[in-house]
């Protein structure tokens, strides 16, 4: 199991701050694929993938026990 942390406007699309799922094995790409298709209002393609806190590549595999964590881009003035 994996647990995923969503922030700001990614938790209100999938309607929580966290999520655990088995998807030992799999890339972070492959992750976002599954997610996008789970919850149709998702969208990854802009965001920031940290694993374990630490800044990952979409090519990263995951393994059970790892924390994913999605940070869309900030802005401010």
């Amino acid at each position: 199991m994996v647990k995923i942390l969503w922030f700001a406007h990614l938790s209100e699309a999938v309607g929580k701050r966290e999520l655990e799922i088995e998807v030992a094995g799999m890339t972070v790409a492959a992750l976002k694929k599954q997610l996008q298709e789970q919850y149709p209002d998702l969208v990854l393609e802009h965001v920031l993938t940290a694993v374990n806190e630490e800044y990952v590549a979409d090519d990263m595999v995951l393994d059970n026990g790892d924390v994913v964590a999605f940070i869309p881009p900030v802005s401010g003035g």
